[in-house]
């Protein structure tokens, strides 16, 4: 029987090219586009998508919607301008906000996830 040790060289020995032979550049690049793809399908695409979702509510704010800033305030959007909206937060009481600071809708689930760490 032959020793474990020679065994496992032999099959290292069997993984590797035959001397005087370079490997195919393409088989060593296999490994680089894996981890590529395996990148964008985990991390890009969701994001790409979560960013989509929040560009769509945001382009879809109205007057009279009830909204929640990210700051916390809760108000109901009573002018809508290219870069902010104007939220009433009391009665006569209003605020000039920027449309990234709204998060979602009263009642529901935030449509912009807060962020974590930094």
């Amino acid at each position: 029987m032959m020793s474990r040790e020679v065994l496992e060289a032999g099959f290292v020995l069997a993984l590797s090219t035959p001397p005087g032979q370079a490997a195919n550049p393409v088989i060593q690049l296999i490994p680089f586009a894996l981890v590529l793809a395996i990148f964008y399908f985990v991390i890009l695409l969701p994001m790409k998508k979560r960013q989509k979702k929040v560009q769509e509510f945001l382009s879809a704010l109205k007057v009279g919607d009830r909204v929640v800033t990210s700051g916390g305030i809760y108000g109901a959007i009573t002018k809508v301008n290219d870069q902010s909206v104007q939220l009433q937060v009391a009665q006569n009481v209003r605020l000039e906000v920027a449309r990234s600071a709204i998060v979602g809708y009263q009642g529901q689930e935030p449509v912009v996830q807060p962020q974590s760490g930094s």
